[in-house]
């Protein structure tokens, strides 16, 4: 089977909480498009405290109650290939863009942006839920559903995607 046209990359602090809520989401909406064996989608974080870890139970929670299954995700940190790997890296905020810029090699900056850059929203970044009640992971999930689907949109429009036959999709995971 041919490799994905396209590879996503969701990244915020940690990776245990808005990242792999984006992943979970991008994922599931890239396989409901039929899409799967064209668009691998990935996260990590900028910071390595919680590598191997579990996405937060919380967030796990949240994603759960919207059918999206983040039980299978290890946080990871971002690594320098990544830049080269990834044809979109997308940052939850302005912080984690700026960690990213300032690792990204110049021929790869038009890789970054922001997720929220992809959704109609007041919002400007994801906000991190981590210090808050559930309405916090409820808000990225918000967030992250809007700007998935915008994402995708674009996705499909600048790669000129067209779903495969049911008999031929896979879904692809991008192995670290």
């Amino acid at each position: 089977m041919p490799a994905p046209r396209v590879r996503v990359l969701m990244v915020c602090l940690g990776n245990i909480c808005r990242s792999p809520s984006a992943h979970g989401v991008f994922e599931a909406l890239v396989a409901r498009a039929g899409l799967g064996d064209q668009i691998a989608v990935d996260s990590a974080g900028t910071g390595d405290w919680h590598i191997g870890a579990s996405p937060d139970r919380r967030a796990q929670a949240a994603a759960l109650k919207r059918g999206y299954d983040l039980s299978n995700q290890r946080a990871r940190q971002v690594s320098d290939t990544d830049f080269e790997r990834f044809d979109y890296l997308l940052a939850m905020d302005r912080t984690n863009l700026k960690d990213l810029r300032a690792r990204c090699p110049q021929a790869h900056r038009n890789k970054l942006h922001l997720l929220l850059e992809f959704a109609d929203t007041s919002h400007e970044a994801v906000p991190d839920p981590y210090y808050s009640g559930e309405e916090g992971f409820e808000l990225v999930l918000d967030l992250v559903e809007t700007a998935c689907a915008g994402l995708l949109a674009h996705v499909r429009a600048e790669h000129d995607l067209q779903p495969r036959p049911a008999s031929t999709q896979v879904s692809t995971q991008i192995s670290t």
